[in-house]
C-alpha cells in the first residue's frame, strides 16, 4: 500500500508546473480559454446567431453577446433538454446537473458537456488532490479509501425518451469517474446514487463504517449527519474511532466556519486537515491552495472565461463589466462565466471578493439574490457567517444551521430589526451574550449596519429563535429537497423561508 502512495502521490504532482503557469501567467492563460471557447462557439446556432466568427477580442466578445441569467438562457437549455443538439455546444450534451430553482420553476438545469466534465470538474478534483499532496508530503491519501457524499440522478425532465440524465454535480461526476477512481471511493455506486436521503445515508454509513476511511469529499451538513449516524451503529465516541486514519476533509457548497467546532468534536484531532473547494454546477472556480489561508486560488485554465460586475453596478440596466485583468483588491463583484459547458456571459448567481491578483485568490462573500438589504444596511452573507461564528466561539456554542431576514417596521411604531432562526448543535452557555456578541461583530465588520444600529434608529437589536433540533431537514423535507447540495438560505430579503420555518416551529 505504501508503494501506490507513494506513486500515486508522485503522479498527481505532475500536474504542478501547469498550475503554476497560470498562476504567474493568468492573463495569457484567460485569453487562450476565451479563444477556445470561440472557436468551438463558431460552430454552433448561438455562435452563428451572434456572429462569432467576426469577434477578433474580447472587446468584440463582451460587445456582441448579451449577459444572461439562468431566466435568459433557459429557452437554449429547454432546446437542448429536448434533443437540439450543436446549439450551445458543438458536441453532444447528455448531462445535466440539478440546483435549486429560480423564480419560474423549482429546479434549475445545467448543460455538462464531456469536454466541462473532463476538462473542469475532473481537473479541479485531481487539482484538489495534486494540491493536497504538494502541501503535505506525509499524506497517506491513497492508502485508504475516499468516502464521497453525493446527490442522485434522474431521466431527463424534458425528454424521458433521451439517454440524457439529470442530477446533482457530484452525482453526474460520479456517474462518470473513470474505474480507477471509482475503486479508490466508497460507498458502491448503487448507495451513492440513490434518491430517498434518509435510506441512503443509513445504507452509506453501514456500507462505509468498516472501511479504511482517509478522505472525505461533501457537504457538511451531510457529512455531519452520516457522522453521527455511525457514531450511533458502533457506539464510538468519535469518528476517529471508526477511521483511525481518516486524515483529510475537501468541503463546499456553505462556508465552513459556522461547522469548524462541530467537525472538531466530531474529529477531535489537531493533525485533521480541511480543505476548501468551490465546484458549483456551472463549474470548478476555486481551490484552497494554501495551509495557513482559507482564501481560494481561482482556477484559469479549466475551460471558463471570468468577467465580472462591481456590485455597485449589479441591478444597472446596462451594468459595468470587467475582465479578470481589471478587477481590483477588497471589491465585490458578481460573477459571469463563459464556459465549456455551454453558457455564455452566464451570471451565475455568486459574489465574490478579491484578496490578491498576484496570483488571483479570492473569497466567496454571497449570493446577488441572499443578502439582507431591507433598510440600506447591505449585509452580505459572509458578514452573516462570520459574526455567527464569532459568538458561537465566544459562547462555546456549536452551529447547525442558520436563516436570517429582515423584521420590517410595524403599524405600531416597531423598528426594523433582523430575526434569525439558528439550530444548534451545542446551545451557547449564555444565549443573550451570543445575542450581543452577533450584533456588535456584525457592528464591526459592515458599517452601514451598524449605521442605521446607532441608538436604535433604524434597526433594533437582532431577534434570534432557537430552533429544534433537525428544523431545516424537515423543511427540506416538506419542500421536497431533502438531499444533495439543496438548503434553506443564509439570508434573504423576503420572509418567505424564516415564515415557512416559523410555522414549522410552532
Amino acid at each position: 500500500m505504501e508503494v501506490i502512495n507513494s506513486f500515486m502521490t508522485w503522479v498527481f504532482k505532475s500536474r504542478l508546473g501547469q498550475i503554476e503557469y497560470f498562476k504567474k501567467a493568468p492573463h495569457a492563460a484567460q485569453d487562450s480559454v476565451l479563444k477556445d471557447l470561440i472557436e468551438a462557439g463558431k460552430q454552433t446556432k448561438f455562435g452563428k446567431e451572434f456572429d462569432f466568427s467576426s469577434f477578433k477580442s474580447y472587446q468584440d466578445f463582451a460587445k456582441n453577446v448579451p449577459l444572461n441569467d439562468y431566466e435568459g438562457f433557459k429557452p437554449y437549455i429547454d432546446r437542448v433538454m429536448k434533443g437540439e443538439q450543436n446549439l450551445i455546444w458543438n458536441t453532444e450534451i447528455e448531462w445535466f446537473s440539478k440546483s435549486s430553482g429560480t423564480t419560474s420553476s423549482r429546479s434549475k438545469y445545467i448543460p455538462v458537456t464531456e469536454k466541462s466534465l473532463e476538462e473542469c470538474h475532473f481537473k479541479g478534483g485531481k487539482d484538489m488532490v495534486t494540491i493536497y499532496v504538494n502541501n503535505y508530503p506525509d499524506s497517506k491519501l491513497f492508502s485508504g479509501k475516499s468516502l464521497t457524499i453525493g446527490g442522485s440522478l434522474e431521466s431527463n425532465p424534458l425528454n424521458s425518451n433521451s439517454k440524457a440524465k439529470a442530477g446533482d454535480i457530484s452525482a453526474v461526476i460520479m456517474r462518470n469517474l473513470p474505474i480507477w477512481a471509482q475503486f479508490a471511493r466508497t460507498p458502491s455506486l448503487e448507495v451513492a446514487l440513490m434518491n430517498e436521503w434518509e435510506a441512503k445515508i443509513e445504507k452509506m454509513a453501514r456500507e462505509t463504517m468498516d472501511e479504511n476511511v482517509v478522505s472525505i469529499a461533501g457537504v457538511p451538513t451531510w457529512t455531519i449527519v452520516l457522522l453521527r449516524r455511525i457514531l450511533e451503529i458502533k457506539k464510538a465516541k468519535n469518528i476517529l474511532e471508526v477511521w483511525p486514519n481518516l486524515e483529510v476533509f475537501f468541503h463546499g457548497a456553505v462556508a465552513f466556519g459556522p461547522y469548524r467546532n462541530l467537525f472538531k468534536e466530531l474529529i477531535p484531532s489537531d493533525k485533521m486537515r480541511y480543505m476548501e473547494t468551490y465546484n458549483a454546477s456551472e463549474g470548478f472556480f476555486g481551490l484552497q491552495d494554501q495551509i495557513d489561508s482559507d482564501e481560494l486560488l481561482l482556477l484559469l485554465d479549466y475551460g471558463i472565461f471570468y468577467e465580472f460586475i462591481p456590485m455597485e453596478s449589479w441591478e444597472d440596466e446596462n451594468p459595468t463589466v470587467l475582465p479578470l485583468w481589471e478587477v481590483e483588491v477588497g471589491k465585490n463583484y458578481a460573477l459571469v462565466i463563459s464556459t465549456n459547458g455551454g453558457l455564455w456571459r452566464y451570471k451565475i448567481g455568486d459574489t465574490v471578493r478579491f484578496t490578491s491578483t498576484k496570483p488571483y485568490r479570492f473569497k466567496i462573500s454571497g449570493r446577488t439574490k441572499h443578502f439582507i438589504n431591507a433598510f440600506g444596511e447591505e449585509v452580505i452573507v459572509e458578514n452573516a457567517e462570520k459574526a455567527v461564528e464569532f459568538a458561537a466561539e465566544k459562547t462555546e456554542a456549536t452551529i447547525e444551521n442558520f436563516t436570517a431576514a429582515p423584521a420590517y417596521f410595524g403599524n405600531n411604531g416597531e423598528k426594523g430589526a433582523h430575526e434569525w432562526i439558528i439550530e444548534f448543535a451545542k446551545n451557547p452557555t449564555d444565549l443573550a451574550k451570543f445575542e450581543e456578541l452577533l450584533d456588535q461583530h456584525l457592528r464591526e465588520i459592515n458599517s452601514d449596519y451598524d449605521a442605521k444600529r446607532h441608538k436604535d434608529l433604524a434597526l433594533v437589536k437582532p431577534i434570534i429563535h432557537v430552533a429544534e433540533s433537525g428544523l431545516f431537514q424537515e423543511w427540506l423535507r416538506k419542500k421536497g429537497k431533502l438531499g444533495g447540495q439543496n438548503k434553506v438560505p443564509r439570508l434573504s430579503n423576503s420572509r418567505d423561508y424564516l415564515d415557512e420555518l416559523l410555522a414549522i416551529m410552532k
